[in-house]
């Protein structure tokens, strides 16, 4: 008789077993073991406070829960602007309290207006940068206020809640960096790849015809959001690793570079778009060989597409060789083309000129993407750095409303002589300042509000249930995790993060335990109503003066979008192109992230986007090619082609300051003016080869900018009723276009 041995199901063979762990592990398993250091970072910080005999071993606790982040960069980092804000706000409380021990109306009017500055300076720094803003004013209120009223301690408790904050910070850097760390780089070294990757075959695509131009804006968009994710995880990663260190300087290059590559491609496939609605088929056909030919630059010597920066050794190799051959090649077929007279070469020439600064763009890209493969590189010596900063007006608007609910709150303090007036007012400084650093600010106020009338509640429980019925740390610690636990999953996920924020510190504020425990009913409740009240006015203050999401604040970042081809045509030429791709860019950033729920408003505000960089590109480039022009008096500055091109400058930049119709035709008939003028300079004189060839190149720019103020898928086609010249293409409706 035959046997046979049990057969196993297949969903529980030891290879299925495993890719289930495996998964759960990158998804489920991260957010747990997040869950798990928290809690134990917080209890460490706790039992060493405790240990210690600090007055209040909840601060330590809290401040674990405000700088704890799933990857340890980020600890690092946000524990870094955290002391320093501390510092900063602990020597500004001091002066404060020493200049009006005895003033309260003048100690809370100054107070105020230090908090004002510092939440002024946290909206306008959109980065890890702001916590420092942050926590300059939140300490300020946090050692200040209470000190207040005892100004003979103020010293002693200032020290001791500065190394309360300290502690807090230690543990969490060390939980975060020993246990399971999670680190910021291995995230950037996905990210970078990954859109390297994209952007590969985005040019494929769209050099083949190959994606409509929905995706084209959707892909432009998410390149956007990957300029600022990946500049805010560098300045988090350099905090965590000497080798991320090593490499800060080519990933501020990667992005830089990146973003000329972008966008002169989206100014390459618009031309040929233009060159098709104008039938420019000659010009076309020259061309359409090389555009052919990039694609097959951008894989690997197997002829598989490059994914890693060791794969684009062999890209980088390749594209130097063809840059270099290009010149020679273009100006070969710019000779065939001359040979028939009616061919307008001046189209050839501009769309040449893009293509080759293209290929330049792309070869930089790569070989600094390449260059990451190795620890160290001459590469890494960049000095150009991708800067988020939020509109002046608007991080003033934050200040001023952030010192107003301080004064109202401050007042109702000492009119009332309410116990708990000051949680009521130094709560508000810090959700002020923390709500204003954050995308929406009303909605994360409202949220953090309902956390804190959450976290109310479950400290009633904690308080009064359990902390009477145990005894001992273990117990302790028992009794606090799983209302600790919710709080820390809730920060885990977008949706409920606002919620999870005020949970967890508000929670520790009130339910956090002391050495010497005291139950006092009242109290507990005039803290957690003063808590409570101080984020629902800070919500209604965020509603009401000069809500962040209104129309009218759009409209300024859109005025400060087109404003950045002012900064073209006017502003310093030092780092003149890394700050205006940066700043454009940043601006379509906060523009996105205010109109989330409107994408007719995005889609526009991408079109502007997409003008400005055209144009800007272009008068950059032309300057610097008129500033690489020899010392030669048919060069000077006072030449009429000269003149002229002054001129267009100074008339497109007037357009996008304030585009009307008007001010169109103006910087139209300027840009002809200008084009006309750099002709006649060169039928009339007999330039070196060099300096003719530069010179074409100043005549492709400004017919770049013509070109492109003639789009028909501009927002300045709107304007172009009477501006437009006999000959050029008529208006098209916005679609799917060919670029070759």
């Amino acid at each position: 008789m035959s046997t046979s041995s049990p057969v196993q199901p297949a969903g529980w063979s030891l290879p299925a077993l495993y890719a289930a762990f495996a998964d759960w592990a990158r998804t489920d398993g991260r957010t747990w073991l997040y869950l798990f250091k928290a809690l134990a970072a917080a209890f460490l910080a706790l039992g060493i406070a405790m240990k210690l005999e600090m007055p209040q071993p909840r601060t330590a606790m809290t401040t674990v829960f405000i700088v704890m982040q799933p990857q340890s960069g980020a600890v690092f980092a946000k524990s870094f602007y955290r002391i320093c804000g501390t510092l900063v706000g602990l020597v500004v409380m001091l002066a404060l309290l020493g200049l009006f021990p005895q003033q309260p109306e003048l100690f809370i009017l100054s107070t105020a207006l230090w908090v004002g500055i510092c939440t002024a300076g946290a909206a306008r720094n959109r980065n890890f940068r702001s916590y420092g803003f942050v926590l300059a004013g939140y300490t300020a209120a946090l050692i200040g206020i209470p000190a207040s009223q005892h100004p003979d301690g103020a010293l002693l408790s200032a020290l001791t809640r500065v190394s309360e904050v300290l502690l807090g910070i230690v543990c969490a850097g060390t939980l975060s960096a020993l246990v399971f760390p999670q680190h910021t780089g291995d995230l950037l070294r996905t990210t970078v790849r990954a859109r390297f990757s994209s952007f590969v075959d985005y040019v494929g695509s769209v050099l083949a015809g190959h994606i409509e131009r929905a995706q084209i804006e959707a892909t432009n968009a998410r390149f956007i959001a990957d300029i600022v994710g990946l500049e805010a995880m560098r300045s988090m990663a350099v905090f965590e690793s000497p080798e991320s260190r090593m490499r800060g300087g080519r990933l501020s290059r990667l992005n830089s570079e990146f973003m000329a590559a972008s966008t002169r491609f989206h100014a390459l496939h618009q031309l040929m778009n233009r060159l098709h609605q104008a039938s420019a088929w000659a010009t076309i056909d020259a061309l359409e060989p090389y555009f052919r030919e990039i694609a097959p630059l951008l894989r690997h010597q197997s002829g598989e597409p490059v994914r890693t920066a060791a794969d684009a050794t062999y890209a980088a190799q390749q594209l130097d060789a063809y840059k270099a051959a290009l010149p020679a090649r273009i100006r070969a077929t710019r000779a065939e083309l001359a040979v028939h007279p009616d061919e307008p070469l001046l189209d050839f020439d501009t769309a040449s000129e893009l293509l080759y600064r293209f290929v330049e763009d792309l070869h930089a890209y790569t070989a600094t993407y390449a260059s990451l493969a190795v620890p160290s590189h001459a590469r890494e010596r960049w000095i150009e750095h991708y800067e988020p900063k939020t509109n002046p007006l608007t991080a003033g608007i934050s200040g001023l409303r952030a010192a107003i609910v301080m004064c109202v709150l401050g007042g109702f303090w000492i009119a009332t002589a309410w116990p708990s007036g000051t949680t009521l007012t130094l709560n508000a400084a810090a959700i002020c300042a923390l709500a204003s650093s954050s995308p929406n600010p009303p909605r994360t106020a409202w949220q953090m509000a309902l956390g804190t009338a959450l976290a109310s509640l479950m400290a009633i429980i904690v308080t009064f249930g359990f902390y009477p019925r145990i005894d001992g740390f273990p117990m302790l610690c028992a009794a606090l995790a799983p209302f600790l636990a919710l709080g820390v999953f809730m920060t885990t996920r977008p949706a409920l993060a606002g919620y999870g924020m005020g949970y967890c510190i508000f929670f520790c504020f009130l339910a956090g335990p002391d050495n010497v425990q005291i139950y006092d009913p009242m109290t507990f409740m005039n803290d957690a109503l003063a808590l409570v009240l101080s984020i629902l006015v800070t919500a209604v203050a965020f509603a009401v003066l000069l809500p962040p999401s209104t129309p009218w604040l759009r409209n300024r970042l859109l005025v400060d979008l087109r404003r950045q081809v002012v900064a073209g045509c006017r502003g310093h030429a030092s780092r003149l192109r890394t700050r205006f791709e940066s700043g454009a860019r940043d601006l379509m950033f906060q523009i996105n992230a205010l109109a989330a729920d409107e994408p007719e408003v995005k889609r526009a505000t991408l079109r502007w986007l997409f003008a400005v960089l055209e144009v800007g590109n272009a008068i950059i480039d032309l300057r610097r090619e008129i500033a690489d022009l020899p010392p030669d008096p048919r060069y000077a500055r006072k030449m009429p082609w000269r003149v002229k091109l002054r001129a267009m400058r100074d008339e497109v930049g007037r357009l996008f300051e304030k585009p009307t119709a008007k001010r169109f035709d103006i910087a139209l008939a300027a840009t002809g003016d200008a084009i006309g003028a750099v002709q006649q300079m060169l039928a009339e004189v007999e330039p070196l080869r060099d300096e003719r060839h530069r010179l074409q190149r100043i005549l492709s720019h400004a017919h770049f900018v013509r070109s492109a103020l003639l789009d028909p898928q501009s927002p300045l086609a709107t304007l172009a009723g009477n501006g437009r010249c006999a000959g050029d293409p008529p208006p098209a409706t916005p679609g799917a276009r060919h670029a070759s």
